[in-house]
C-alpha cells in the first residue's frame, strides 16, 4: 500500500489545522554524537531530522513526536535511548524545527512514508546493520502507524507512547461529519488497515492521561491484530509528564521490547 491509498485530505480544513499544529521554527547545533539531515518531501520542501547515533550494529529507532515538540528537543533525552541500546532518529513535520511548508494531517503522513524511505535507504548506504523500528509520541503516533501500516515487511516492530492514532475519534473531536463521504470511506477503510497491523508492538501511556485518556490507548491496543503485543502503563503520569514520572519503566520496556525482536 501507499500514501494514496487513503485520502487525508478532509482533516486539512484550516479550523482543524490550526488547532491540531502548534509548529515551533526552532533549531539548535547538533550535539556531540548526533548528525542532522534535511530529507525532501516536495519541490522545495524538506523536513529536518536529527539522528543520534550509538553504533551501526545497533537497531534504529525512528521517532515522530508530538505538536508543540521539535526534533532537536530530544537532545537531553537522546542518550537514554543510546544507553537502552538504540540509534535514535527523530524527525519533524512540516514547519517544525528547519523543516519548510505548512503543516496539514495529509502531508503528515505522506511525509512520513518518505521520511522512513529516505531514512532505510540512507542507512544502508552509510552502512547501519540493525533493524528498523518506529515511534510515534502523541500526534506523532499516526505518522508512526501509517508507516507500519505501509512498510511492514521493512519494520522490525511498532511504539506507541500516548497516542491512539483514532481517526474516528478525532473526526468526532474536530466535529467533522463522520456519516458523509469522503469521511464515510476513509474511516473505515484506515480502521481496516489498522486492525490489519501484524508487527510487535509495545504501548506506553500514563494512566493519568488527561489529554488522551488511557482508555483510548487501551481501544488501540486492542484494536490491533498482532498476537505479539505489551501496554506498560505508568502509574500517576499524565500526557506530558510520562517520561519523568516513569523514566525507568519507560527504558526498560523501550530496551526489552527491542532486545526481544
Amino acid at each position: 500500500m501507499g500514501p494514496i491509498d487513503i485520502d487525508y485530505t478532509p482533516f486539512d480544513h484550516p479550523a482543524v489545522s490550526s488547532v491540531m499544529f502548534h509548529p515551533q521554527a526552532v533549531w539548535t547545533p547538533p550535539p556531540v554524537g548526533a548528525v542532522d539531515r534535511l530529507i525532501p518531501v516536495a519541490d522545495g520542501v524538506s523536513i529536518s531530522a536529527r539522528l543520534y547515533v550509538r553504533d551501526k550494529q545497533s537497531p534504529m529507532v525512528l521517532f515522530f513526536h508530538g505538536n508543540g515538540e521539535v526534533a532537536c528537543h530530544y537532545d537531553d533525552i537522546a542518550p537514554k535511548y543510546i544507553e537502552a541500546g538504540v540509534n535514535f532518529f527523530a524527525a519533524d513535520f512540516r514547519g517544525y524545527g528547519a523543516s519548510g511548508g505548512v503543516p496539514s494531517f495529509s502531508t503528515m503522513m505522506a511525509d512520513a512514508l518518505v521520511v522512513f524511505d529516505h531514512m532505510a535507504q540512507q542507512l544502508e548506504v552509510d552502512g547501519y546493520e540493525g533493524p528498523l523500528f518506529v515511534k510515534g509520541r502523541s500526534l506523532g503516533a499516526y505518522s508512526a502507524v501509517e508507516i507500519a501500516m505501509t512498510y511492514p515487511e521493512r519494520v522490525r516492530g511498532l511504539i506507541i507512547e500516548s497516542g491512539a492514532a483514532n481517526v474516528a475519534r478525532m473526526a468526532s473531536r474536530w466535529g467533522l461529519e463522520v456519516d458523509v463521504s469522503p469521511l464515510s470511506e476513509m474511516i473505515p477503510a484506515y480502521e481496516e488497515r489498522l486492525s490489519s497491523i501484524s508487527l510487535p508492538l509495545l504501548v506506553i501511556h500514563g494512566e493519568a492521561d488527561e489529554l488522551i485518556p488511557l482508555q483510548f490507548a487501551i481501544d488501540f491496543y486492542d484494536s490491533v491484530a498482532t498476537k505479539d503485543k505489551s501496554i506498560e502503563i505508568i502509574p500517576g503520569a499524565g500526557h506530558n509528564d510520562l517520561l519523568w514520572i516513569g523514566i525507568d519503566q519507560y527504558f526498560q520496556a523501550i530496551r526489552d521490547f527491542v532486545a526481544g525482536h
